[in-house]
């Protein structure tokens, strides 16, 4: 008996491939054929890992690419050196009015140590944000680290729901931060949740530019 192992038949594993690959096809195409609703989307990114507001400025991206009329309320972050802002500022010119771009926030809780302070703030904040939401011709609202508002008590989520589900039917909105509260998740089309598996200032490297803000 030979100790060789018999040759693999490469047709029949390209046969296989094609086969299950057909197969596959056929599933995606019949969820594409089913998914015919045409409206705005409420998207959440949540979760104690790194990338829910990159993740949303990416959309940004996204959509002025589509020449939509861009809306971003910041809601605890206060500084205006980050590079997402900064690149935006850069390229605002050319967006011809299509980004408006509003930093919000007082800054985390832990440093401006003065609650009324941050509501106030955060209560601000979302005056500003029901005008966008009223507005037809706004076609993407991204609503940065608005969960801490619930979190910390400054607005009211059943309020803010039901704002959101009376919106235009074809606007997007995209709003970031932790422990987004039940109710919000149930309200959500999409939610991603972003686990932390791993961060560099765990052990103890700064936050860098360019990566972290």
């Amino acid at each position: 008996m030979s100790d060789t192992p018999a040759p693999i038949d490469d047709s029949a594993k390209d046969a296989r491939h094609v086969a299950r690959m057909q197969r596959k096809k056929d599933v995606v195409d019949a969820k594409i054929a089913a998914a015919q609703d045409e409206r705005g989307v409420l998207v959440v990114n949540t979760g104690n890992g790194k990338g829910k507001s990159s993740a949303a400025f990416g959309v940004v991206a996204r959509a002025l690419g589509h020449d939509f009329r861009v809306a971003v309320v910041q809601f605890v972050k206060s500084r205006s050196d980050t590079g997402e802002e900064g690149f935006y500022r850069k390229v605002a010119d050319l967006c011809l009015g299509q980004l408006a771009w509003h930093v919000m926030g007082e800054g985390f809780t832990w440093e401006t140590q003065d609650p009324a302070r941050d509501a106030k703030a955060a209560q601000a904040a979302w005056e500003l944000v029901r005008g966008y939401l009223a507005d037809p011709a706004v076609n993407l609202v991204v609503l940065d680290e608005l969960t801490y508002a619930f979190k910390y008590g400054w607005l009211d989520l059943a309020d803010v729901l039901a704002t959101l589900a009376a919106r235009p039917a074809m606007q997007h909105v995209v709003i970031t931060g932790r422990a987004a509260p039940e109710g919000l998740v149930a309200a959500a089309d999409t939610v991603t949740e972003m686990n932390l598996v791993k961060h560099a200032f765990k052990a103890g490297v700064k936050a860098m530019p360019g990566v972290e803000f």
